[in-house]
This record gives C-alpha cells, structure tokens and sequence, in this order.
C-alpha cells in the first residue's frame, strides 16, 4: 500500500492533466481561434494547475490522519509532475499543427490516455472495465462539449 501515495499523485494528474487541459484547449480556440492563446493557456495549466492541484492533495492528505509525512509529499510530487508532463503534452499538437487540426489530435490522444488508463483501472479494481471507461469518456465528452459551448459563446458574445 506504501506505493499508493505515487498511485493517488499520478492518477489525478493524468486525469486533471487531460480533462482541463483539453477543456481550456477547445475553449480558448473556439473563443479565440488565436493560437498563441491557446500555447499560453496550456503552459499556464500546465504549470499553475500543476501547482494548485499537487498543493490541493497535499492539503486534502493532511486533513487525513492516516497518511505518513512521506506518503503526503509522495502523492503532492507525483501529482505536480503528472500533471504537468500530461497537460503539457498538449503543447506538442498545437506547435507543430494549424490549431483546428491540434486540436483534433489534443482530443484523440486525451481520449487515447483516458481509455487506457480507464482500462487500466478496471483491471487493478477487477471490474467491468468498460463500464470504467463509459463513465471516464462520459465526463470527458462532457467536458468537450461544455468548454466549446462556452467558446463559442464567448466568441460571439463577449
């Protein structure tokens, strides 16, 4: 079980690194369609967000008597840098391609990460593992749908 605080710290921050990361991505394209925005939101997720997510672990862990000062800072380390390799990944598709079509890759890679890491839970959990990945791609989809809502609202009325 000692190796569950890097378990816990890897797990939020590929799950947070994917989801907001391709949240504020469709957002700020939709909103913007400014590529340069979209670059410096996602090094802004990547590291802030890294940042507030790992210090949010690391304070829920506290409140939490049973875990160790080590586990604690186990699980705040493995968050911050999951976090911002994931999120920060995303900055690869928008460099190298126009922003429509990174943001199609962005969207097939997160997919690609959730599915095999919802595979992968499944499988640790010995349960159905596609109903592990039906509620993981369920919010995932909501998320998409949601910050392109609020993009395209953005452009058209703010």
């Amino acid at each position: 079980m000692k190796q569950n605080s890097l378990h816990t710290g890897f797990s939020f921050g590929l799950a947070s690194g994917v989801i907001t990361t391709l949240g504020l991505l469709i957002g700020l394209a939709f909103g913007t369609s400014n590529k340069l925005v979209v670059l410096g939101g996602i090094l802004t997720i990547a590291i802030s967000d890294a940042l507030s997510d790992a210090f949010g672990v690391h304070i829920s862990q506290e409140s939490q008597a049973e875990h160790s000062s080590s586990d604690i800072w186990k699980s705040t380390i493995s968050t911050f840098l999951s976090k911002l390799f994931f999120a920060g990944a995303f900055i690869i598709p928008v460099a190298m391609f126009d922003l429509w079509t990174a943001m199609f890759v962005s969207v097939i890679w997160g997919y690609l990460l959730i599915i095999t890491f919802s595979c992968y839970l499944g499988k640790l959990q010995k349960t159905n593992m596609l109903s592990v990945v039906a509620e993981h791609v369920a919010v995932m989809t909501v998320v998409i749908i949601l910050s392109y809502a609020v993009g395209v609202f953005v452009s058209k009325y703010l």
